[in-house]
């Protein structure tokens, strides 16, 4: 096996760990980045998703679900919230553009009888309002059209509108879904399916030429302790009487981190010995980044800020003082 094959082992066990996380209960589609590809463009993906979020902090897309309805009620009021009581164009999932609030009625109808009837107010959830963010600065319509594709790809099978939202410091676009498909078969977004959100988001951007990324926080040393759908809705509700710590400092959390740290220095360390100087560089990166995520987010074993990094002096960077 030569050199390059190795490094591109290790990048394969290691970077598949920290970009493309299995899930060992829910059983998804594949992450739209890797399928199909051979065992070197796999390694070259890994290397730019590196780049990208090392050395470049590529901006992190964000994919939210922020609620749902219960009844046609509930639906036909964030139609109206989300146009601006019709105010702002909504695009359908056949893409017809509509406004006014003559739209908005018609529109709630065929979601009402387009499919088993929803009456006005119900006991199951009957859609779900997912909103796709990027940073500050970004094009809005690239966004709007990154996200018609994103919906083209991971909502082919349902009823959905969408209105972007360009009038606020982040560019954003609002997309409700109704939550049975055409197949009868019922939207219920977990955890691995809001991760492949965001990768194809993240790809439908840069496909506009939009810099962006879909990376996990523990693979970024974060820990912010996003509200789960219900505290979102309880607060909407006004019902939300407890609160909750902004990050995440349960034993998982803290031991999924240090994982995504191991991992960053298992790839850095085959990256340091390369005879490719682009590589020796990517690992000296890698080595600062892993050293701030100690600093900023102590993990179980890593909570010394002013120890060595193990294998730092292989990635080419001096021990903190």
């Amino acid at each position: 096996m030569t050199q390059a094959q190795s490094i591109d082992g290790v990048l394969l066990q290691w970077g598949d760990r920290l970009f493309y996380p299995g899930n060992r209960i829910v059983h998804t589609r594949p992450q739209p980045k890797l399928s199909g590809l051979g065992a070197h463009q796999r390694a070259a993906a890994i290397r730019a998703r590196i780049e990208a979020t090392v050395v470049r902090r590529a901006p992190q897309v964000m994919v939210k679900v922020t609620g749902g309805g219960r009844g046609m009620k509930a639906i036909a009021a964030h139609f109206r919230y989300i146009s601006k009581n019709g105010r702002l164009d909504i695009e359908d999932d056949r893409g017809d553009i509509s406004r006014g609030k003559s739209a908005l009625h018609g529109l709630a109808e065929d979601w009402r009888y387009g499919g088993t009837f929803i009456e006005d107010i119900g006991d199951r959830r009957e859609a779900y309002n997912v909103m796709l963010s990027m940073p500050r600065g970004t094009d809005p319509l690239a966004v709007q059209r990154a996200a018609r594709e994103f919906a083209k790809a991971e909502l082919a099978d349902q009823k959905y509108v969408m209105v972007l939202h360009d009038h606020q410091a982040n560019p954003h676009v609002h997309i409700s879904v109704r939550a049975e498909s055409r197949h009868g078969k019922r939207l219920n977004p977990r955890k691995a399916d809001l991760h492949r959100w965001r990768e194809t988001f993240a790809e439908k951007l840069r496909d506009q030429g939009i810099e962006a990324e879909a990376t996990r926080q523990a693979t970024r040393g974060r820990d912010r302790n996003y509200d789960t759908l219900w505290r979102l809705k309880a607060r909407q509700d006004g019902r939300l009487r407890t609160t909750r710590a902004g990050t995440k400092a349960t034993a998982a959390a803290k031991a999924t981190r240090a994982q995504a740290v191991e991992a960053w220095m298992h790839v850095g360390q085959a990256l340091a010995m390369s005879g490719d100087a682009r590589d020796r560089q990517l690992a000296r990166s890698i080595a600062h980044f892993v050293r701030d995520i100690c600093a900023a987010s102590p993990a179980p074993g890593l909570d010394r800020a002013a120890t060595p990094v193990p294998g730092q002096a292989r990635m080419g960077v001096e021990p903190s003082r």
